[in-house]
């Protein structure tokens, strides 16, 4: 099939808002996020906040990590150096497999844009339990430039030459056949 006959597929995404002071009324990156994954014609699965602590970070995603209406969970909030920025420590120990190259690209589109403060973020991508988990920081710039420069396209299906979408069904081979563990 040519990359232009292939057709959209939409993506269940579920949006986590690392947070001791943001409510869904006043979380304007998780819902930079959810925006632009309407926009973009996918699923918004779901949309929680929480606070920053390593436990309640990794239980909602590890609960997200085993819903089959899930496929993808983006975080932001909690990447930067202080003392409260627990999301990196709270995620990377269950990533059964890491992806440097989104922090590396993630980097680089933020270079372009705040220069050398980029190196105050630790985003971060990878992969539990058969289901991409994405750490942002805590900004709307940050969420947009992740989004318009990496997921956007990684997240279509008809991106070419190759795209997530079309590697998640064999994120599980090590799994269990037949769905998440």
């Amino acid at each position: 099939m040519a990359p232009s006959d292939r057709p959209f597929i939409p993506v269940r995404i579920a949006v986590l808002t690392v947070s001791d002071t943001r409510t869904l009324a006043d979380d304007k990156s998780g819902q930079t996020l959810a925006d632009r994954i309407a926009e973009a014609g996918h699923i918004l699965a779901d949309r929680a906040i929480v606070t920053d602590d390593k436990d309640k970070i990794r239980e909602k995603v590890l609960a997200w990590s085993r819903d089959e209406k899930v496929d993808v969970v983006v975080t932001t909030g909690g990447t930067g150096f202080t003392g409260r920025d627990v999301t990196p420590e709270a995620l990377e120990p269950i990533f059964d497999k890491r992806m440097d190259g989104f922090s590396e690209v993630f980097h680089r589109i933020s270079y372009d844009k705040i220069g050398t403060s980029t190196v105050q973020s630790r985003a971060t991508g990878g992969v539990v339990n058969a289901t991409f988990v994405f750490v942002l920081p805590g900004s709307p710039g940050a969420c947009r430039d992740a989004w318009d420069g990496i997921l956007k396209s990684q997240l279509d299906y008809r991106h070419t030459p190759c795209n997530f979408v079309e590697i998640m069904p064999r994120l599980d081979e090590h799994l269990r056949r037949g769905g998440k563990s």
